[in-house]
């Protein structure tokens, strides 16, 4: 996957919302205050008691008591598929050290110098490095977040240059997190296949040597969180997404549903996981990616190690035909190359669910 021209894109620039808030305490730059329409809001999750996330245990899965226990837990997994494509997985099986060990490792690689930093930029057109991704004119507006982003797997996607020396320890924390990531996306993917009436090995059988990536995503405090986005509202290109929030954060994503922003406070010890725009694509739409953001908060800083999860991109694809009649359910999408849609996520700005048009099927 070659990354755009570098020569070609002007981005202006871009500054570094860590010195920002360290020089002008008070001051946000006019490049990252957003139109009226688009600014975030940070709604408490009280006044959303009725509409929490779901909740899946996945003890109840892998170790069920009983049959019955299963299949309601596959049934509740179902459900937050299809009418969420959010929800929190308790009890899944990574230990509590090594989630702890990812988050100190983070935050001490935020919280080194600039300059040093700056060793492992994210050039403009790329997804990898320090800096801010999706980035694509000078006017474009920001976002009010540091991130550092790395290709994990396989080993191809990987740049050796932008993995960072220090924190001494960052290599090989991520390297364990990522083993154990990887192993439950796969296990959820099982799952989801069985939700969906297929065979538990269907999407490992269809995705091949799967594409794993990270992103840090650090979001200091804001003098006027009411005027700025800490990331633009977007889904993911994914199957799957991992978040897993530092346990002394604000609560800062929200996700669209019903037509309203709706906030995320994650569970003690839960990984929040969504549904991807490759399974709303394979499912046919049953299983829908969702549109969601990061607000940003006047006192307190935020930080999330993000999880990507897709196929690699030799695959081919297209609905499941098992997810396909023509009469009650006719294809929505057409078939395409997966790395040709990763080609197309990263080469746009964010913009909600607009790069899914790249597959859909217009009437």
């Amino acid at each position: 996957m070659a990354p755009l021209p570098i020569s070609s894109i002007r981005v202006g620039k871009i500054e570094d919302v860590q010195e920002l808030i360290k020089s002008k305490p008070n001051k946000v730059p006019e490049r990252f205050i957003r139109d009226a329409n688009e600014r975030g809001v940070l709604v408490s999750p009280k006044t959303h008691l009725h509409q929490h996330i779901p909740v899946i245990d996945l003890s109840k899965l892998s170790k069920p008591h009983t049959h019955d226990d299963f299949l309601f837990e596959i049934l509740k997994l179902s459900q937050a598929c299809e009418d969420w494509g959010f929800f929190q997985v308790i009890n899944h099986g990574i230990e509590v050290d090594l989630v702890d060990d990812i988050e100190k490792v983070a935050k001490e690689f935020f919280e080194m110098p600039l300059e040093e930093k700056k060793k492992y930029p994210m050039e403009p057109g790329t997804v990898q490095g320090y800096g801010q991704a999706f980035i694509f004119s000078e006017d474009q507006k920001l976002d009010w977040c540091n991130m550092f982003a790395l290709g994990v797997h396989p080993p191809s996607i990987r740049n050796p240059k932008l993995w960072p020396s220090k924190p001494a320890r960052f290599s090989e924390s991520l390297e364990g997190y990522s083993k154990e990531i990887r192993k439950l996306c796969k296990r959820l993917l099982k799952y989801i296949a069985i939700s969906l009436g297929l065979k538990e090995e269907k999407f490992e059988e269809m995705f091949g040597e799967a594409v794993q990536a990270v992103r840090m995503n650090y979001y200091p405090p804001c003098s006027s969180p009411d005027l700025v986005l800490g990331l633009s509202p977007h889904s993911d290109g994914s199957a799957l997404t991992v978040l897993q929030q530092s346990k002394d954060s604000c609560v800062g994503l929200q996700i669209l549903k019903d037509n309203n922003w709706v906030p995320v406070l994650p569970l003690p010890n839960a990984l929040v996981i969504n549904i991807g725009d490759t399974v709303e694509v394979l499912t046919n739409g049953k299983y829908k990616s969702v549109e969601h953001r990061a607000v940003t908060n006047r006192e307190r800083e935020r930080l999330t190690i993000v999880t990507f999860y897709a196929p690699n991109y030799e695959v081919e694809i297209e609905p499941m035909g098992e997810l396909v009649d023509d009469e009650t359910n006719p294809c929505k999408y057409r078939s395409y190359n997966h790395g040709d849609y990763s080609y197309h996520y990263v080469s746009n700005k964010l913009q909600g669910k607009k790069s899914l048009d790249f597959a859909k099927i217009l009437n």
